[in-house]
């Protein structure tokens, strides 16, 4: 497989520095992009006449990665030829009474061949659920299949995701692609970062991905208290604490983020779920362990695979890492290419939540503030 990738900033245009073999050959173009950038017809129309023959896929963004550099409201197109890969998509746009795990498995049922090796996913970022469409995938996905992606961004404004399908884009909306053919190979890894403070609790009130109670006592209420003067800007300072979750003693934990508030019920909303009789604990950053988490999740990757380098590393980090690192947010993306080397083409984006395994063999879950990668090549 080939890679090349071209990138749009709003001071310079479009950058085509490195592109124009592969504009007739392409079959597929991940396009990452700021809300405001995607929302220009213009941008979108402009990409598929440079990639005439490729299916343009991709979502909005709270951060784009293009090699090791990480900018906001631009545009990062990756077209990649392959040489004996098939793809296939298929979407869905949520209604308010859609329900997300149903949503996995019908797009995983049209997805369905024999030949199928990998999923990939873009999903809505603020309505979906993002624990149940993957559960959702799972169920109904051929085994040994694994699904990895993430839910889209919009910064830190929180107000409305976009998902790109050919020249349009769509907001509540989940499109998956397909990969098919027996020389693709896929790695992955997923690690965090995050140090615990506070005391564990029992989550005592929830509702899915809605939480009104720890301990009996108002949830909300209780993020107030120890956010103290970070509490005024709720629900984005949320992010830089968010809470592990498990459901028993000997179950390894996941970190789940908040989406929004709700003061007239105390409710917060997560990207994931938070089971009645789990036990959650807040979470607070480590800068030197954000880094070292990029790092150990890109050789996890790696290994994967066997070690081999790959053409593409898919990079979705959450959102939360981006406002811990601010200006030394490119470290966490450099740490990664110096574990695949300068050989890997890099793309990705800053998400409002991560699907992939913990490790391989597990099956694929949500994530929030972590960073994930996947790999492809072909043999």
């Amino acid at each position: 497989m080939k890679t090349e990738q071209i990138f749009w900033t709003v001071d310079r245009g479009w950058d085509r520095s490195a592109s124009g073999a592969m504009a007739g050959s392409a079959q597929l173009a991940l396009v990452f992009g700021g809300c405001g950038a995607l929302r220009d017809p213009n941008r979108l129309m402009e990409i598929a006449r440079e990639y005439p023959h490729a299916e343009l896929i991709g979502c909005s963004t709270s951060g784009e990665i293009c090699g090791t550099h990480v900018s906001d409201e631009s545009i990062v197109v990756t077209a990649i030829e392959f040489d004996y890969t098939s793809i296939r998509t298929a979407q869905v746009v949520l209604g308010e009474s859609s329900d997300s795990r149903e949503v996995g498995r019908d797009l995983a049922a049209r997805l369905f061949d024999q030949s199928l090796v990998h999923v990939l996913v873009f999903s809505d970022g603020l309505v979906v659920n993002g624990s149940a469409l993957t559960r959702g995938f799972m169920d109904a996905l051929p085994e040994g299949v694994r699904l990895t992606g993430g839910l889209a961004g919009d910064g830190t404004a929180f107000r409305e995701t976009l998902i790109v399908s050919g020249t349009r884009v769509q907001p509540r909306c989940v499109i998956a692609i397909g990969l098919y053919g027996t020389r693709l190979r896929v790695g992955y890894g997923s690690l965090g970062g995050w140090d615990p403070f506070g005391p564990e609790r029992l989550i005592t009130r929830s509702r899915t991905n809605v939480l009104y109670e720890l301990d009996g006592r108002s949830a909300l209420g209780l993020y107030k208290k120890y956010l103290a003067e970070y509490a005024d800007d709720l629900p984005a300072s949320a992010l830089l604490f968010p809470l592990s979750i498990r459901s028993t003693v000997d179950q390894p934990s996941v970190v789940r983020t908040v989406l929004s508030i709700d003061e007239s019920d105390g409710s917060m909303t997560f990207a994931g779920d938070l089971p009645e009789g789990s036990y959650a604990r807040l979470m607070k950053a480590n800068f030197e362990r954000l880094i070292d988490g990029a790092n150990d999740a890109a050789y996890a990757a790696f290994e994967s695979t066997g070690s081999t380098t790959p053409d593409l590393a898919l990079l979705i980090s959450c959102v939360g890492r981006k406002m811990v690192l601010r200006q030394r947010v490119e470290e966490e993306v450099e740490s990664v290419q110096m574990v695949l080397g300068e050989r890997t083409t890099l793309s990705g984006f800053y998400s409002y939540g991560e699907i992939a395994p913990c490790a391989p063999g597990d099956s694929s879950e949500l994530h929030n503030q972590t960073m994930t990668i996947t790999t492809l090549m072909e043999i």
